[in-house]
């Protein structure tokens, strides 16, 4: 049961991380935080990605060259292009790598209005401080494993992030409906309450309005993070920027 319980909490406040903070604010500033409040989630997404730290500006690139070029050759991670989910992923970890190490050109357009904290990358990113997390997943797998085939979940643990993003980008862009079918790429909506993936999973509404702090657009559809976004507005924790009429 204790393992679980981690990879369910494990699961989700990673994923929070990526989709309130990298996401909608990193690439999208749907909202705006004070200096401590954005260096406090930047931080929270460190920790809780852990093994897959993902980069705050290296992300929010990758994505906006999502949004500009999305189900094209030039997309970092469009399925259409690929036989299987982890040939995509390894193609997404080429772009991500060359954009973060800086031996690939990046548009001008894409490079700008980020958080960027260049002594926690430093230390997040370190080799040692990622076996490090590694290395608590799998203590606690020792600890708290009652059968061996629980060992075969640390894998989600040690790519935690983009395992995420890979689930949200085959899935959103392969199986479901669609409530702009106008839009040009081949976007779905793959869950109507998305419990999954906290919104993610409403891949069609969201590249239909990439500003929209919630994902969902019909009564039906319900996107978990945003009563969240609404309650932080409201706490002062974050502002939310009036969406252009």
């Amino acid at each position: 049961m204790a393992v679980f319980i981690f990879l369910i909490l494990h699961w989700y406040l990673s994923l929070f991380g990526q989709t309130f903070y990298l996401h909608r604010y990193g690439a999208h500033k749907m909202f705006s935080m004070s200096p401590f409040w954005e260096k406090f989630f930047y931080i929270f997404t460190w920790v809780t990605q852990g093994s897959s730290y993902l980069n705050a500006r290296a992300y929010a690139i990758l994505h906006r060259m999502h949004h500009a070029y999305s189900d094209t050759e030039k997309d970092p991670h469009t399925p259409h292009f690929f036989k299987e989910v982890f040939t995509m992923m390894s193609h997404t970890k080429n772009v991500y790598n060359g954009i973060l190490h800086g031996t690939m050109e990046i548009e001008q357009r894409f490079d700008k209005n980020f958080p960027v904290y260049p002594k926690i990358d430093k230390i997040a990113d370190h080799i040692a401080v990622r076996l490090s997390f590694a290395g608590l997943y799998i203590l606690f797998y020792l600890y708290f494993a009652t059968a061996w085939w629980m060992y075969l979940l640390l894998p989600i643990h040690f790519l935690i992030g983009p395992v995420q993003g890979a689930v949200v980008n085959w899935a959103g862009h392969k199986y479901g409906y669609r409530n702009f079918p106008g839009a040009k790429d081949q976007s779905k909506n793959t869950l109507f309450i998305d419990f999954l993936m906290l919104g993610e999973l409403f891949q069609n509404n969201h590249h239909h309005a990439g500003a929209r702090p919630n994902f969902a657009a019909k009564w039906w559809e319900i996107d978990p993070v945003y009563p969240i976004i609404k309650l932080f507005n409201k706490l002062g924790i974050i502002k939310l920027i009036p969406l252009k009429s």
